[in-house]
């Protein structure tokens, strides 16, 4: 892995990097102990509309990568995800930014063919097929947990834990490279 810079701006990321973004608890606002099953459950986290307008500008790429096993327990279907997701990025377009695929992990946490659900890499892999060009040694990954910094970590993306608690990233630095309260924090920390 790159040796550690002391901040983001050093990294001189530009178009030719992918941003990877969590969902759940990043981009809107987690259900504890619950899943986003409808549009009128969804909710953008402040500042996150604005904060994906300023990645477009910095990142070539803006991909998200989400865990979603409420499909794989028959709670939602994947028509159902896909409506929602349609309707997360108009919104997101209507605000004047853009993300450039989502990929989800279906399966739950007890399959055993679970290669895409994070911290597995699959859903990375599907977004270097679909776009070749991403180098995940250019790459960041942002997200609120544990199993989002390990994917970033096993494929040497810079990684940012974007949530208010700090702790996770100071008992866990072999894995958490740089913390943010939100995504405009995150955002803040590029520019």
């Amino acid at each position: 892995m790159k040796k550690r810079k002391v901040n983001l701006k050093e990294y001189n990321i530009d178009k030719t990097w992918t941003l990877f973004l969590d969902r759940d608890g990043v981009v809107n606002k987690r259900i504890i102990g619950n899943y986003i099953l409808r549009w009128e459950d969804f909710e953008f986290l402040p500042g996150v509309l604005d904060a994906i307008k300023s990645f477009n500008k910095i990142f070539g790429k803006v991909v998200i990568v989400t865990n979603q096993q409420c499909i794989g327990k028959g709670i939602i279907t994947e028509n159902e995800l896909a409506a929602l997701h349609e309707k997360m990025l108009k919104e997101i377009e209507k605000n004047g930014g853009a993300i450039d695929a989502i990929f989800y992990a279906p399966l739950t946490r007890e399959s055993l063919h679970n290669i895409d659900r994070k911290p597995n890499v699959g859903m990375a892999l599907k977004a270097k097929k679909k776009f070749p060009e991403i180098n995940f040694k250019k790459a960041v990954m942002a997200g609120d947990s544990f199993s989002d910094m390990e994917f970033g970590h096993r494929l040497s993306m810079i990684t940012v834990l974007v949530n208010e608690d700090p702790v996770m990233a100071k008992d866990h630095p072999e894995v958490v490279c740089f913390w943010a309260r939100d995504l405009k924090e995150f955002s803040t920390q590029l520019n």
